[in-house]
């Protein structure tokens, strides 16, 4: 196919604008899938993606349309995620592209993600297709929403096709600006070969399978290539492009998207946004913008049965094959046994790993408090990366501590401005800026820390405006804070998965709010069990779990008082030589008590 009768486009949208369905009426339109083989949201193969109605990993898919100029044209689509967690692939997949279907709904207008991803594709220099969509819904408003979208892109109302992808109205002309609107890709077919992984997943007989879009020269089977990035060589076996399945080519050229087979077993070696080049004649210069995918969130996984590490280990193993941005290391708690300290890209990733591991793996797990990443630097002037609130450094050896901070946007209705604000401002939050996007809606942009929103911010934004409000945020750099190490101590051991690292101004309020809780959830023992909150040496809250009684007097029928004290006396010993030696069970729900804490 001439690369003047390719169009290589995303479709980007906020979640639940209906991207996925629209990709459902594109494959319907051009009859890429019969009606037999349609499902809704075909593109999303995961029972988890079907499940929530959201988009985790992207799709590309070829189609073939006969335009009305009579010309048949090879459109490549790349769905892409619309969660902010996974940015950078959505990035990745927009520089393999020369177009966007900017999706927005017209009952809800104009939201976070739609801001984040518009402007992802401005800065990738894409040709812009707006499509108002949802238009059958009986709180649309087409007009006032066409305006609005018009107005952010700086183009003619007229501009903004209408559609409904649920009733399949208006996905003609969606297809037809596609070939008329997004120029074809541009490419040498001579030049040394560069192609982009924007994707890759790993098949068991096969090996990890990228996702790739040629930019220069030709690929074809029993080539040898390289990565830019990964200093490996391999023999391609097969290229080909995708259509809900590998069908293979005998090579693809310039502007073509597709995969590449090539008995990769490193998963870690086919990065997204690394650069594919020939072995034997490698191009001088790397297609731009690769970066290592960065972990936000950690925590701690550990079995709840410890005899299930074995099996834990090898689930996690398994899903890194197809999930190369998950991050994992061994790591020994003194309360939860033998465990692993995980990456995520953020909130929602971590949620579905957690989800893949018990459904697709049935291994139980607890998990501990998410936190992120610091930077301490102590007083000899080195510098260490903490990910783990366990190794803690003395605080008479450390300087300073750095914490990562997150450029938000926040899209809401005017009239919930000041519920927004007294949320960002009690999670440490700088007001940027303010500005309203039509007279009903607002964008407000804060810095906040990341540590501040990793938690229950997402939660407590939705509930306090009645679920309007969109969250977007971005990192911008670490800077310094005064933080601490909090412990809590059971009958004076640290237990250290309740171990956070806190702003000096909140820690009190938390460790009263969290032995409080803890108080109810750990049982009553024989012996009195004391919960402390401590910052190094200082206790900062405490309370008691009250003993179990055991009425030693029952017995007891006359006489005198001092044969009762006698054995109340004898009572209280026991119970202290069992507090020394016995051992506090740790409920699971004591461990989740702290990620719903102030609820």
């Amino acid at each position: 196919m001439p690369t003047e009768r390719i169009r290589n486009f995303s479709i980007i949208a906020h979640i639940d604008h209906g991207k996925s369905t629209l990709a459902d009426r594109l494959l319907e339109k051009t009859g890429t899938l019969q009606q037999r083989e349609m499902r809704a949201q075909v593109l999303d193969t995961n029972e988890l993606e079907r499940e929530r109605g959201i988009t985790i990993k992207l799709h590309a898919v070829r189609l073939d349309f006969q335009a009305a100029d009579g010309e048949r044209y090879e459109l490549n689509l790349i769905d892409t995620p619309g969660h902010v967690d996974f940015s950078y692939e959505v990035s990745r997949s927009l520089a393999a592209c020369e177009g966007a279907i900017l999706v927005m709904d017209a009952s809800q207008g104009i939201q976070a993600q739609t801001l984040s991803n518009l402007f992802l594709a401005l800065d990738a220099d894409l040709e812009i297709i707006p499509v108002l969509n949802k238009i059958d819904l009986p709180g649309a408003e087409p007009e006032r929403r066409r305006r609005e979208m018009a107005d952010l892109l700086g183009v003619d109302p007229d501009s903004v096709l209408l559609a409904s992808a649920k009733q399949g109205r208006g996905i003609e002309d969606i297809l037809e600006a596609v070939v008329r609107r997004i120029p074809p890709p541009v490419g040498d077919a001579a030049a040394p070969l560069r192609a982009l992984i924007f994707d890759s997943y790993y098949d068991q007989y096969l090996g990890a399978v990228p996702s790739i879009r040629v930019v220069d020269g030709m690929l074809k089977p029993k080539m040898t290539v390289t990565f830019g990035n990964v200093r490996a060589r391999y023999e391609v076996d097969e290229v080909g492009f995708l259509r809900l399945g590998r069908i293979s080519q005998p090579a693809l050229g310039p502007g073509q998207v597709g995969y590449l087979v090539a008995g990769i077993k490193e998963v870690s070696h086919t990065r997204v946004g690394d650069t594919i080049l020939d072995w034997d004649d490698p191009a001088p210069e790397l297609l731009p913008g690769y970066q290592e995918v960065r972990s936000m969130v950690f925590a701690g996984l550990y079995p709840t049965d410890p005899d299930d590490y074995e099996a834990l280990r090898d689930a996690l193993d398994r899903l890194v094959l197809n999930d190369a941005s998950l991050r994992f290391l061994p790591e020994t708690s003194a309360a939860l046994g033998f465990g692993f300290r995980c990456g995520f890209l953020g909130l929602l990733h971590m949620e579905i790993v957690q989800e893949r591991l018990d459904r697709e793996f049935g291994v139980d797990l607890i998990t501990t408090v998410p936190n992120v990443e610091y930077h301490v630097e102590m007083m000899d002037g080195s510098r260490i990366t903490l990910e783990n609130p366990a190794g803690f450094p003395d605080r008479g050896r450390v300087a300073n501590i750095y914490e990562p901070i997150v450029q938000a946007r926040i899209v809401c209705p005017s009239e919930y401005i000041g519920n927004v604000q007294k949320l960002c401002h009690g999670r440490r939050g700088i007001f940027k800026s303010m500005h309203y996007l039509d007279p009903t809606r607002v964008e407000l942009d804060y810095e906040l820390p990341l540590a501040e929103i990793v938690l229950d911010f997402y939660d407590r934004l939705k509930s306090g405006t009645r679920g309007y409000a969109g969250l977007d945020y971005e990192f911008l750099e670490f800077r310094p804070a005064d933080l601490m190490k909090l412990d809590i101590l059971v009958n004076g051991d640290p237990v250290d998965a309740f171990s956070v690292i806190i702003h000096r101004d909140k820690a009190y309020e938390y460790g009263r709010d969290l032995v409080g809780k803890l108080k109810d959830l750990i049982p009553r023992q024989q012996y009195e069990v004391t919960l402390q909150a401590a910052v190094g040496p200082q206790v900062i809250a405490r309370t008691n779990v009250r003993a179990l009684r055991k009425n030693v007097t029952a017995k007891c029928y006359g006489g005198d008082i001092t044969r009762k004290r006698k054995l109340l006396e004898k009572q209280k010993e026991g119970k202290r030589r069992m507090k020394q030696v016995g051992a506090v069970e740790i409920p699971q729900e004591a461990f989740l008590a702290v990620l719903s804490l102030g609820e």
